[in-house]
């Protein structure tokens, strides 16, 4: 089976290097598993994209400005010429492009298996916003032939949200992790020493993840020997930077900018902290238990409680609650996670597990399009005004 995986570059974003992990263990596997990239420009390349090939449009003007569209106007033609079996959508931000191809190829697009990788209820939003949105998600529930969820509240998110049956409609957890990564995490010693907890937060610096409410919950929150970590970039680092200075906690936060494996950081620190207004399934949660950390989070989606099991692997606090933050920062100690409830959930979520998932998920899809597609054409043989006007096969 040829699965073709369609992003927009390399530059970084959870979505974007879960898929890159997931096309090179398919690679690994044996899948064919071409990549296609609207452009090459991307930290990413030499990370987890490192020595992966793929095939890229040429242009001849700059297009990240408008990446989507572009990928609208050349990723058909790439298809045509490929023929795979089945198309990857990685994740919500694809999904404009997995609508688009299924209108402009018409019934010789591939089938489409897209994962669901953002929050869907998007309490965030104003009314109006949020029906527009459901209207989209109830297209894109019309157009695209398969859709996986990444954790078990997920199933009845996508089946309300989008207006699809139950059998559309697959659970495979989030692959973040790699049994082997969880076990280096787990004998990696804990710790950088000296006075004080030491927070760190992994994300883009970007409105979705509330920087801001996280900086002014730390002031809140945290002691004078408490230190925190930002990892990551994005348009609001200088802004966020600026806000540091005037809460006067600037010596006590470090801005990091884009690092290729921040994963191999988490066990010298105590607690991660997540401050976003919406995420779907949080892969950074998911690092965090497995490095055995505390955890501090947002309730920024159906599937939290689940991942922190209520609340006994971590605290959860309201969305945009700067007070319920800064009170979860204030109580929370080193080595306080549960590691056995930890690691038991860590390893629900990795790799080796979720690739082959997919594939089982993507052939299924594809034999249920191959039957559809016969009934069809049987549906036509049959109608006497088809073969009238030559429409029959």
């Amino acid at each position: 089976m040829r699965v073709l995986t369609f992003l927009h570059s390399f530059e970084p974003g959870g979505v974007e290097r879960i898929a890159l992990r997931l096309v090179r263990h398919w690679r690994e596997q044996g899948i064919d598993a071409p990549l296609f990239l609207g452009r090459r420009d991307g930290a990413m390349a030499d990370d987890v994209g490192r020595g992966l090939d793929c095939i890229v449009p040429r242009a001849r003007i700059a297009t990240a400005a408008w990446e989507t569209g572009w990928m609208i106007l050349t990723l058909p033609r790439v298809v045509r010429a490929v023929k795979p079996d089945i198309l990857f959508c990685a994740g919500n931000t694809y999904g404009i492009v997995a609508v688009a191809l299924k209108l402009i190829l018409g019934r010789s697009c591939p089938p489409i298996v897209a994962k669901m990788s953002n929050d869907l209820d998007r309490r965030d939003i104003s009314w109006a916003a949020r029906t527009t949105y459901r209207l989209w998600l109830r297209i894109q529930g019309h157009f695209i032939d398969h859709l996986v969820g990444m954790a078990p509240p997920m199933f009845d998110e996508i089946v309300e949200g989008m207006g699809v049956p139950g059998n559309k409609v697959s659970i495979v957890p989030d692959p973040a992790l790699s049994e082997a990564t969880i076990a280096r995490m787990r004998a990696t010693p804990r710790g950088r020493g000296g006075a004080g907890r030491q927070f760190v937060a992994i994300g883009r610096l970007v409105a979705q993840k509330n920087i801001s409410l996280m900086l002014r919950a730390f002031r809140g929150g945290s002691a004078p020997e408490d230190r925190l970590l930002l990892v990551g970039d994005g348009p609001e680092h200088a802004s966020l930077a600026l806000l540091a200075r005037q809460l006067g906690i600037a010596d006590r936060v470090e801005f990091c900018g884009y690092i290729a494996d921040p994963m191999a950081l988490l066990p010298r620190y105590d607690v991660l902290l997540l401050s976003s207004n919406y995420e779907g399934v949080p892969a950074v949660v998911l690092e965090a238990l497995a490095a055995n950390m505390a955890v501090i989070a947002t309730d920024c989606s159906r599937s939290m409680s689940h991942l922190l099991e209520g609340g006994a692997l971590g605290s959860l606090v309201p969305v945009r609650d700067e007070r319920a933050f800064a009170d979860a920062i204030a109580v929370v100690r080193p080595a306080s996670q549960n590691a056995a409830r930890s690691l038991a959930q860590a390893q629900r979520f990795t790799i080796e597990h979720a690739a082959n998932a997919y594939i089982a998920v993507m052939k299924a899809t594809v034999r249920n399009a191959a039957r559809k597609k016969s009934s069809a054409v049987e549906a036509e043989a049959a109608d006497p005004w088809c073969r009238h006007n030559g429409r029959s096969s």
